[in-house]
């Protein structure tokens, strides 16, 4: 983010997805916004003193300053003792609205990426960490006469929204498209439907959300100085941009973060990085509580010449994981489940150079709840 007195705006929002980000920046003075690097012109308007485009998350956003943080509201959304849990039910969902879909992803990423605005009217409060469930429109095709299976997608704003005011939610949406093998080309019938109904979706649509759900992403905030590692592929990222916004962007009276934050992202390569303006504006702005390294399996190479993916990064950093380990500090995974194994690997291997055993380990860190793990 840009103070009044700088030259570079720069914001990300969110474009997700389980079956997920949107970059943005402009220059002060003009009335432009790029998502990846897609150009958006639209209405200007003053924001004390800065041009931003005529939408209230945009403009909420634009407002921090380099030290300074968002304010946030209602904050009785942290007077709940517990996480909001499965609110609205499949069979009784909650009727929300789309208020933006962009895609957050460069020409030259493979596939698409979208960060999806949903306005829940602050009907559906959920907690960092958690999923919303969507019902695509239609027939479940296994069952005749029903409605579609509940997709869930892991949240990639905080509580408060992209707009601050607890009534909006992000998914980061990947679009799932089946290309047939022998042909080589795309097969509408066996696409995914619920992230291409996301995708597609324009503002003012209606969807069907359920949730929230899930305890094992929260965010532990009883020691604000604890170290969180965060480890994704893709769209895994949604959670940890929920996180961050948190720690570093909103100004939430009872959550002054002070430890350590270190986000590894693995994708395929550059323009396939999500919110990368944001996360680059946290190194920048809190350069002793934020780490960020990127496996770009495309461009770059590990120690032994092959691609770049994350865990090689993770084994790179090993001696330094594993004694923040030692030291208490949360680890993190989200991603696609084909991620866990080599991860799991790289790990095992580390800890037995180590003269550790991984299995013991493992078990130690779940107990003290320092674990947790959600792929799809």
């Amino acid at each position: 983010m840009a103070t009044a007195a700088a030259s570079q705006v720069a914001f990300s929002a969110p474009v997700p997805g389980s079956d997920r980000a949107v970059r943005s920046s402009g220059i002060k003075g003009t009335n432009s916004l790029s998502f990846g690097n897609k150009s958006w012109i639209g209405t200007a308007l003053a924001c004390d003193g800065k041009a931003v485009l005529q939408q209230r998350h945009v403009c909420r956003a634009v407002q921090q300053s380099s030290k300074s943080k968002v304010s946030v509201a209602p904050l009785d959304l942290e007077s709940a003792k517990e996480p909001p849990l499965n609110t609205y039910k499949p069979k009784g969902p909650y009727t929300a609205t789309i208020v933006s879909v962009e895609r957050a992803v460069g020409p030259n990423a493979p596939g698409e990426t979208c960060h999806v605005v949903i306005d829940h009217g602050g009907n559906v409060p959920y907690w960092e960490g958690q999923s919303y469930g969507i019902i695509p429109p239609g027939e479940n095709p296994k069952k005749p006469g029903n409605p579609q299976n509940v997709r869930l997608y892991s949240i990639a704003s905080t509580r408060y929204g992209d707009s601050f005011d607890g009534k909006t939610a992000s998914l980061c949406v990947r679009r799932a498209v089946y290309y047939d093998p022998e042909t080589g080309k795309e097969d509408p019938s066996k696409n995914g439907v619920c992230s291409n109904f996301l995708c597609n979706s324009k503002p003012g649509d209606k969807i069907q959300l359920t949730g929230p759900s899930g305890k094992i992403m929260l965010l532990p905030e009883s020691d604000p100085n604890a170290t969180h590692i965060m480890i994704a592929t893709g769209t895994g990222v949604a959670p940890y941009r929920g996180y961050l916004r948190r720690m570093f962007m909103e100004d939430v009276p009872n959550y002054r973060f002070g430890g350590l934050a270190w986000l590894f992202l693995g994708v395929a390569n550059s323009d396939s990085l999500l919110y990368d303006e944001e996360f680059t504006s946290y190194l920048k702005q809190y350069p002793d509580n934020f780490r960020f390294d990127k496996a770009l399996s495309r461009e770059q190479k590990n120690k032994s010449g092959g691609k770049m993916y994350v865990q090689d990064k993770i084994e790179e950093y090993s001696d330094e994981i594993f004694k923040l380990l030692d030291g208490g500090a949360h680890i993190y995974f989200c991603g696609l489940k084909g991620m866990m194994p080599g991860i799991q690997d790289t790990l095992k291997k580390v800890a037995e150079q180590r003269g550790e055993s991984w299995d013991q380990k493992l078990s130690q860190l779940k107990k003290n709840k320092q674990w947790h793990v959600e792929v799809y």
